[in-house]
């Protein structure tokens, strides 16, 4: 599966990552976040086919859309017999994202079972310098919805003292952020624990 990738008047048509990733990185007022390298990464890596679009500040985008044309002119040759199909692919993505963010708001009072993913910063032994490592944290808290764990999960980890503030945390509307209710009595950590080592082991 190809990338065709279009930021203004700027476009291309690239067949791995890297080069993608390149190509953005070439462009002017335009800068890769360690956040935005990681969703890249796992949208071309991953079977989801509708095309992703990117907030760069307000009003600015660029475009992801992934094809199985080998050129530029394939694409474009495609892309005039497929507009249809794409506004409903984006519809798509959009009904995605309103049903995640109706789950987050939903108000459950009780105990959830929460992961995040986040960018974790972290100092290189002997130099100045910092690199991001990708880390999670699974947690069972009570709260009042989806979104109240979110909060409650990022206001303790900014408040960690063995990690640094210039980490980075995903959106809640992510996919680095998933979480399950409960139910209103306290649950088995231990069982959880259990479970979670199983679910691993296989």
């Amino acid at each position: 599966m190809n990338i065709y990738a279009r930021f203004f008047d700027n476009e291309t048509l690239v067949h791995n990552v890297e080069d993608l990733l390149a190509f953005l990185q070439g462009l002017q007022d335009f800068k890769v976040t360690p956040d935005m390298e990681e969703d890249i990464r796992e949208y071309v890596s991953s079977d989801v086919r509708f095309p992703r679009r990117y907030k760069i500040k307000p009003r600015i985008y660029f475009i992801l859309i992934k094809t199985s044309a080998e050129t530029m002119e394939e694409f474009k040759s495609n892309n005039k017999n497929n507009q249809t199909e794409q506004t409903e692919i984006t519809d798509a993505d959009a009904d995605l994202k309103e049903q995640k963010l109706i789950q987050l708001m939903e108000e459950n009072i009780g105990w959830y079972r929460c992961k995040l993913g986040f960018k974790r910063v972290l100092p290189i032994p002997g130099t100045m310098k910092f690199q991001y490592k990708d880390t999670s944290i699974e947690v069972c808290l009570k709260g009042n919805s989806g979104q109240d764990c979110y909060n409650r999960i990022i206001h303790y980890l900014q408040n960690r003292s063995d990690i640094d503030m210039r980490s980075q945390y995903p959106s809640a509307k992510g996919n680095n952020f998933v979480f399950e209710y409960l139910g209103e009595e306290k649950p088995d950590i231990d069982a959880l624990i259990a479970e979670t080592k199983e679910i691993q082991a296989k």
